[in-house]
């Protein structure tokens, strides 16, 4: 077997890997945010200390392992078809310096995206919000311009930035709360609001960047929207996917507004 065939094949089972997972831990991002949140705010006190630690901690067990699972076979991914498949930037050009500090970028974002909402700006979502959907667009034109990036190449590295953060609320903010939340219920005490803020929100931001991301995973499957097409300049794809951010953003918007209504029997 030629090694490109070996590589083909490592990438199938890699991608196989990565949607089960993928799917394993945006499932559980969904119930918590769609189902599970309204369902436990019809519990009673007594109710809710008997059923949050017996459900959460299971929830939660497949909610962090399936991101862990889902963003290092997307990395793994990432590296046989970006970097070693050499479909990164325009044409195959070599990396400039512009591309290795992109790709920087995209995996230290959690830190730049965490110092963002825990400053003043990040009280207010709708100015955090904001400024980081600007921020998005700063980013998508110098991965395009100053990175050389190809439309493919932008495309995974903003599902990548997104699903880093996404992973790293999970681990690093989600589950840390939730076990001092959990163990409050149990206690039958009430949980630091700090805490309950802060693993609601993030939760809440990772079910909205979920939507783009999967965009970004579909990325070989939206050339259409690359520039050239629809009236969209060549070098305008970028924009394209602001476009997209701003549509998911409001499906979710309607998700939660939906979620709130549904009833029990």
């Amino acid at each position: 077997m030629e090694g490109s065939q070996i590589v083909d094949a490592i990438q199938a089972l890699l991608r196989w890997l990565h949607i089960f997972a993928g799917i394993l831990w945006i499932g559980h991002l969904y119930f918590f945010n769609f189902v599970n949140g309204p369902f436990e705010g019809t519990l009673d006190p007594e109710t809710k200390k008997k059923v949050v630690p017996e459900l959460r901690p299971r929830a939660l067990f497949w909610f962090r392992w399936g991101a862990a699972w889902t963003w290092i076979t997307g990395v793994l991914v990432l590296m046989l078809v970006f970097y070693h498949g050499r479909e990164l930037t325009k044409g195959q050009a070599p990396w400039s310096a512009g591309t290795w500090v992109m790709v920087a970028v995209t995996f230290l974002a959690p830190f730049i995206y965490d110092a963002l909402f825990k400053s003043p700006l990040g009280k207010d979502l709708k100015v955090a919000g904001s400024v980081s959907f600007v921020l998005i667009g700063v980013i998508l034109f110098a991965m395009q311009s100053w990175g050389n990036f190809s439309y493919r190449g932008y495309v995974i590295h903003l599902g990548a930035l997104f699903g880093t953060i996404m992973a790293y609320n999970v681990w690093f903010r989600i589950w840390p709360a939730q076990q001092k939340i959990i163990a409050a219920i149990k206690g039958g005490q009430a949980p630091d609001p700090a805490l309950v803020a802060l693993a609601g929100g993030r939760s809440r931001h990772n079910t909205y960047l979920s939507v783009p991301l999967v965009w970004a995973m579909i990325d070989a499957h939206t050339s259409s929207f690359a520039g050239g097409k629809f009236g969209i300049p060549g070098e305008a794809g970028w924009i394209g996917v602001l476009v997209v951010i701003l549509i998911s953003w409001h499906i979710v918007w309607h998700c939660y507004k939906r979620a709130g209504k549904v009833k029990g029997f």
